[in-house]
């Protein structure tokens, strides 16, 4: 049996000969009954300082960033800006800091997982945490979307719900559209690398508080996250392997990739991937499957709800019209070698705005012209015009026959998927190719 294996069964099973002393020696609001109750940040840094990692220190973090790194999540251990793939295999990669808590199994039995935080809804907190402050994120809370938590007698997080990370993920191509606009997407099958139950979802309300944050975890016992690259390559048994050195236990640390895309005309608009509400862009994008994030509020909404609409296009430019700004499209990534040519979306904002959530709200797009004519798509701006001028138009397969209450684009309409895509930077094109911290663990 595989190292990680043994060792979450082992300190499971301790844990499970104390839960109810745990349960019993918390206060009803879930917190710690004698002395000075800690805040919750402090908590989840101090688990941070016992599991051999770096607490953030928010009078002196690990790492300053310049304004051409442009980095919007401070707490971040180590940046790899290098994006030439025949160089670093993984493209771009980021290391986070990672906190050791407890899922709560469907039969209500608790199982050890690690997870990573990215945003919070309360600016005190993210301040001190070191994640983006995303106040809309506040919404999800009552929706369903939502999941709660409590804290263990020593400070960890229990969560309602668990995540399943066993399944083998596999994508078969789409055929052709009878016009043949569409190849590849969507997808004729699907079948996505992990999979939550009813009960997960990463917008986690802290116990006793009206603070959300977003909280993926990133590896149990049934395995590790697909985003988590394998420094031996992207075979099948490289994404699967439990004891890849970038999930590092004992430094409370894990590497994860990082996705290309576009915003207001510029690349490298680099972010995660961690769950979505959809088999198809999960198994795509190599992110979980969630589906209890379909209860968040609410689609196509904006400013208003949890969720920020954003745009991937379902046939855009391919690799083998050599443009020079790249490739783009659900249509590449689909018919891609193991899906490693990721769509590289058009966002709207970034995390310096507080109109910004991580979770985003798809709005597909669809060019109408010959694929030698399709262009990149590099910012809401320009989508609106080509969406004016036909050259655009919303993707037939769109869940909402019209345009909702988007203030982003009265033209687009709302897939029906949700993914949450925390954004971490987004640097300027002198800092390519470079390295900042440790983006690997030691």
């Amino acid at each position: 049996m595989k190292k990680i294996i043994y060792t979450l069964m082992v300190a499971g099973a301790v844990f499970f000969t104390s839960c109810s002393s745990d349960d019993n020696n918390t206060t009803p609001d879930g917190g710690t009954p004698q002395g000075e109750t800690p805040t919750a940040a402090s908590l989840l840094l101090n688990s941070i300082a016992e599991d051999g990692g770096t607490p953030y220190d928010v009078n002196n973090p690990a790492l300053s960033f310049t304004a051409a790194q442009n980095v919007f999540l401070p707490s971040i251990l180590g940046i790899d800006f290098r994006v030439d793939r025949d160089v670093v295999p993984a493209g771009p990669t980021a290391r986070f800091p990672m906190f050791q808590g407890w899922e709560t199994l469907p039969n209500g039995e608790r199982r050890e997982g690690y997870y990573v935080i990215t945003e919070a809804s309360d600016e005190d907190f993210a301040e001190e945490l070191g994640v983006i402050y995303a106040p809309r994120m506040a919404e999800a809370i009552g929706s369903g979307g939502e999941q709660n938590s409590e804290w263990t007698e020593d400070g960890r997080l229990i969560f309602e719900g668990s995540v399943d990370f066993s399944p083998t993920r596999s994508l078969t191509a789409g055929a052709a559209s009878p016009d043949g606009a569409l190849v590849g997407f969507p997808p004729a099958e699907v079948n996505p690398g992990a999979i939550a139950d009813a009960n997960w979802s990463s917008y986690v309300v802290l116990p006793g508080t009206n603070i959300v944050i977003n909280a993926q975890l990133v590896a149990n016992s049934t395995g590790i996250h697909d985003r988590i690259p394998n420094p031996n390559g992207n075979s099948q048994a490289d994404e699967d392997d439990l004891n890849n050195p970038n999930l590092a236990i004992d430094q409370a640390s894990v590497v994860l990739q990082l996705l290309d895309g576009w915003h207001d005309g510029q690349p490298y608009y680099f972010h995660i991937v961690t769950d979505t509400s959809d088999p198809g862009p999960a198994t795509i994008e190599l992110g979980v499957y969630a589906p209890r994030l379909n209860n968040l509020p609410a689609f196509g909404l904006f400013p208003g709800g949890s969720m920020l609409p954003f745009s991937p296009t379902a046939n855009g430019v391919t690799p083998d019209a050599n443009n020079p700004l790249g490739f783009q499209g659900l249509n590449t990534a689909s018919i891609s070698d193991r899906q490693v040519n990721d769509p590289t979306n058009t966002f709207p904002i970034d995390p310096s705005d507080t109109r910004y959530s991580p979770m985003w709200d798809a709005h597909i797009t669809e060019f109408t012209v010959p694929a030698d004519e399709r262009v990149i798509l590099t910012s809401f701006g320009q989508i609106n015009d080509l969406l004016d001028d036909g050259t655009l138009i919303p993707f037939r397969g769109n869940g909402n026959p019209g345009p909702l209450a988007n203030s982003l684009s009265d033209m687009l309409t709302a897939t029906g998927a949700i993914i949450n895509c925390p954004v971490i930077t987004q640097p300027d094109s002198s800092v390519i190719g470079t390295q900042i911290g440790a983006p690997r663990n030691q």
